[in-house]
């Protein structure tokens, strides 16, 4: 990261400047101002790191034209997200299918964004704006559209009252959870910015949080991945299996602490402000299944897809075709929540098939339990649950499992090839 004194000043002014205004009683005041320096200040840190050819490099150094352009996406981008506000004022209470255009306009939004980009080329190479600027939206826009489309159903199902347009901008621009999520409710944060927990205890560990997950993302992970797939395989070098096995396990391991860290991050400037954001990690490696993986991997994730997925399809699907096809119809819900899941993390082929591979193996685990049950009796299944062996063998079953779906999802078709000829050539010199 690129002038990371700048970058950290940058975020001090932000949390003492939201902190003020959080502080003012009159919500006329206080949210539009919430809203304002969470717009302003997503738009001057993001002015201060480009990648170019993966290079870090500010955009200030570019001239005033890059600044204009930059800003301007900025303010685009605002007119999209005050477009949905609009939209779910005018739909989320009717009744019928209305609300559903109002939760579906933050989707169709990112849709548009992530898989038709390539047909708007020629229009952006005439804007100037480079594949890096739309690059840096679709990350924000991927975690917002989710929150947004919530928050939608959140007011239809009278959890929330209709925010103000302030109120959903500050929630949508809300800079700790922006770019990386966790993908927080706005009733969570909506009662966090009206209890204003500002106690000493709290402030003390979110300041801890912060220094932790800048740890695990600015150091650990960084060494974790020298020895994943790009660490271990770039070198144009012949390689052994054994290395495959150690660059799987590492990458999975920098997932982890890239992203978890990033979340740590997030949920403690959020907690300098006083507010909660939920938990997106719960030690993932001890996970027994693939179930109980996506309870500790990506938390807010997988809520949100049972909630507006996965319990939905599966009651219409029962309803429709009866109780006695309730598991074709569970088989067929999680498919499709892990379909969505695996698209939603990029496009291209290798993210659905991470979906698949999720899939079939929640889909599996269901199935076997069912299998264990009719054929261990209760009594025997709880045994079989409480035997220390068989959880031993059941969490490095899951990590292995885990592990070998995390290569399709990191690497391209060209880097799986590169990988390949390393270890064939690898045997060829054993071999001689």
């Amino acid at each position: 990261m690129s002038n990371l004194p700048l970058f950290i000043l940058l975020l001090a002014g932000y949390v003492i400047l939201t902190r003020i205004a959080l502080r003012i009683r009159s919500d006329k005041v206080r949210l539009p101002l919430f809203a304002i320096f969470n717009i302003a200040f997503v738009a001057l840190l993001s002015l201060q790191t480009r990648y170019h050819d993966w290079e870090p490099e500010p955009i200030l150094s570019l001239g005033q034209g890059a600044v204009v352009r930059h800003l301007a996406l900025i303010g685009f981008y605002v007119l999209i997200v005050a477009a949905g506000y609009f939209l779910m004022r005018a739909l989320a209470n009717k009744a019928g299918m209305l609300p559903w255009i109002a939760f579906s306009y933050p989707i169709l939004v990112l849709i548009l964004f992530k898989y038709f980009y390539f047909a708007w080329e020629p229009f952006v190479e005439r804007l100037g704006w480079d594949d890096w600027v739309l690059a840096a939206t679709i990350i924000g826009l991927s975690y917002m559209a989710f929150r947004l489309s919530f928050l939608v159903l959140e007011v239809r199902n009278e959890i929330v009252e209709m925010p103000s347009l302030s109120g959903y901008l500050g929630f949508a621009f809300f800079l700790p959870t922006m770019i990386v999520g966790p993908i927080n409710p706005f009733s969570v944060h909506k009662r966090s910015l009206d209890s204003g927990s500002f106690d000493s205890g709290y402030i003390a560990r979110s300041f801890l949080r912060v220094a932790v997950g800048s740890v695990k993302f600015l150091f650990l992970a960084n060494l974790a991945n020298q020895l994943s797939y790009a660490g271990i395989f770039l070198d144009q070098k012949p390689h052994g299996p054994i290395d495959l096995v150690v660059a799987a396990v590492f990458y999975y391991i920098f997932l982890y602490l890239n992203f978890s860290g990033i979340c740590d991050i997030a949920i403690g400037i959020a907690g300098l402000l006083g507010i909660r954001v939920i938990e997106n990690f719960d030690n993932p490696f001890l996970a027994r299944n693939i179930k109980d993986f996506w309870n500790r991997w990506h938390i807010s994730l997988s809520v949100w897809a049972r909630d507006i997925i996965f319990s939905p399809l599966s009651k219409y699907l029962i309803r429709r075709f009866g109780i006695g096809y309730t598991n074709a119809a569970l088989t067929v819900t999680t498919f499709v929540v892990f379909l969505v899941i695996g698209v939603w993390h990029g496009v291209g082929w290798r993210f659905a098939l991470f979906g698949v591979i999720h899939a079939a193996g929640v889909i599996g685990n269901y199935y076997y339990t069912i299998f264990l049950k009719k054929r261990l009796g209760k009594e025997g299944f709880r045994k079989y649950n409480k035997s220390k062996l068989i959880h031993a063998i059941a969490v490095v079953t899951t990590f292995a499992y885990v592990t070998a779906s995390f290569s399709v999802f990191a690497n391209s078709y060209n880097q799986l090839g590169i990988i390949k000829n390393a270890i064939t050539e690898g045997f060829f010199i054993s071999g001689n």
